[in-house]
């Protein structure tokens, strides 16, 4: 008679069905906690992405008004040191002619901001002393209000653009982070598609450090 034959049933098969069940729900449950790991984690991420968006657009907006307003106020300024200059040089004109009365009108027409800065100059005794500053304009006490504006807009507007420029990259860099979730949400969800138990473990282990990364990269961001 024929020998009988013996038939092995898959280890799959041949385990406990409580067992099965048991490893299908826990990697059901690790499938679907990344999923919604990586969703609250690409929500987040998008809405700081926005967040540093606007703030760029702000930075720059401000940056452009800065330097707008500094171009105004350095333009008063030349305006104004024009002005005294040329107040300066008919008073100098009128002063070596021995003309007083025109020479006290010139002196009225001065700004208070070219003053002191006369002041200064004529104490150096500057018509007999050839070593006095050759002009008010070059003594310290000299500063147009305009001038100083001007600086300290430009300056200005140099910090927003810089700030605006970092905004861009904190945008930038949560978008990317985006991206490592995405691919989270894919693998995890492909992960149900797959019966055989190593590939699905592997599939959920590479979710998993994809997942880390991500967070570890939106832990080390600026946020607002």
């Amino acid at each position: 008679m024929p020998e009988p034959v013996h038939v092995h049933a898959p280890h799959e098969l041949s385990e406990p069905s409580e067992a099965v069940t048991r490893r299908e729900r826990t990697l059901e449950i690790i499938a679907a906690l990344l999923l919604s790991l990586a969703t609250v984690g690409i929500a987040w991420s998008g809405y700081q992405a926005a967040r540093w968006s606007g703030i760029q657009a702000q930075r720059y907006t401000q940056a452009s008004t800065a330097r707008s307003l500094a171009n105004r106020a350095s333009t008063l300024a030349e305006q104004e040191r024009t002005q005294d200059l040329l107040n300066f040089n008919r008073w100098l004109e009128v002063k070596t002619e021995g003309n007083t009365e025109l020479t006290a009108l010139y002196e009225r027409r001065f700004r208070d901001e070219f003053r002191p800065a006369f002041a200064a100059w004529l104490s150096s005794d500057p018509l007999t002393n050839a070593h006095a500053i050759s002009s008010p304009l070059l003594e310290k006490q000299y500063v147009l209000a305009d001038a100083v504006k001007a600086d300290r807009l430009e300056k200005l507007g140099d910090v927003r653009f810089e700030q605006g420029k970092q905004a861009t990259e904190n945008a930038d860099d949560y978008v990317f982070v985006t991206v490592f979730f995405a691919v989270v949400l894919f693998f995890a969800g492909i992960s149900l598609r797959f019966t055989w138990l190593p590939i699905r473990i592997g599939i959920l282990a590479l979710a998993a450090t994809l997942l880390v990364y991500g967070v570890i990269r939106i832990g080390a961001l600026p946020r607002l």
